[in-house]
């Protein structure tokens, strides 16, 4: 069953594309036709790769894996913006900063500096420093949570890009390829394909179109997670069967342990190898010894005696 349905494409303006004066030749593929002057794309494709992107998506999510949601221009930056929110992915609205993911690390340290920083506000320590101090905090404050107030629960890099724009983002998606982190992208007439491992040819300009496909890849995220959910109780609960079999078999394993303990050596062997084991004596040793070994020969002649009679 499709994801999106082909109505729902056509009334969100999906199948528009660029003027023909301005489309990529690598996007031939995905063109249906030209109206007026201006690509329309073909929404059978849209379709199985929205299908597509959304499968990917959600076995990443089911995973344990991250998706950041990127999209800067103005059409997409709130439905961007409000649809991570809604699904808990980091997102990039703003100027996306060089070396996001190529240089993590130096990010990562940014981003604990403005905790540090709101930490000083929020105890009151910045109340000590001058005025001016406390102004440059918080203006820097007010800096890094425009940039980085996506990203701050990110902890690694992501998993998966979803870009909106691949031309304006491209700096996204290079260091994205640099690092082999795989790209799902809505891709218009005018962007080159060549970089984006799943193409979703479509309008990228229209606030429609991005809402409805920005909205269904947040329900991808929604579904892995309940995935991910499903699988971490049927876990828990198979641990702790395994946690209440183990005293049963330690218990066992003791009971059997202590009743080969009980049996002694007269119960498990036979009288004539009970007198094979008897060790021979030492010459000064002779006296005390010739009464147990002349006892162990009576026993062994009673035994051969009660066999001949049975």
């Amino acid at each position: 069953m499709a994801v999106v349905s082909m109505k729902a494409l056509l009334e969100s303006g999906v199948h528009f594309g660029h003027r023909t004066n301005k489309w990529h030749p690598a996007m031939r593929p995905y063109i249906f036709t030209e109206r007026n002057g201006i690509h329309i794309i073909d929404l059978q494709q849209t379709v199985k790769a929205i299908n597509t992107a959304y499968n990917v998506i959600r076995d990443t999510i089911a995973g344990g894996g991250v998706v950041l949601f990127v999209g800067t221009k103005r059409q997409a930056q709130e439905t961007v913006h409000d649809e991570a929110i809604r699904c808990g992915m980091p997102y990039v609205t703003e100027r996306w900063l060089g070396g996001m993911l190529t240089n993590w690390s130096t990010m990562y340290l940014r981003i604990q500096e403005l905790d540090r920083l709101e930490k000083l506000v929020a105890t009151g320590e910045v109340e000590r420093l001058t005025k001016k101090e406390g102004l440059l905090i918080q203006r820097e404050i007010t800096r890094l949570n425009i940039r980085l107030s996506g990203v701050r629960a990110m902890t690694r890099r992501p998993d998966m890009l979803f870009v909106v724009d691949v031309s304006r983002e491209d700096a996204a998606v290079h260091e994205a390829n640099l690092l082999g982190i795989p790209v799902v992208a809505l891709v218009d007439t005018n962007c080159d394909p060549s970089h984006v491992d799943y193409v979703i040819p479509s309008n990228d300009d229209a606030i429609r179109a991005i809402k409805l496909l920005v909205g269904k890849m947040a329900d991808a995220v929604l579904e892995g997670k309940a995935m991910r959910k499903d699988e971490e109780m049927e876990a828990e609960a198979e641990a702790k069967r395994a946690a209440e079999a183990q005293p049963e078999m330690a218990e066992a394993a003791g009971r059997s342990v202590e009743a080969d303990e009980e049996l002694e050596d007269e119960e498990l062997l036979g009288k004539a190898t009970l007198a094979k084991l008897v060790p021979a004596a030492k010459p000064g040793e002779e006296e005390k010894t010739a009464p147990a070994v002349e006892e162990v020969k009576e026993e062994s002649e009673e035994v051969k005696k009660d066999e001949e009679e049975k």
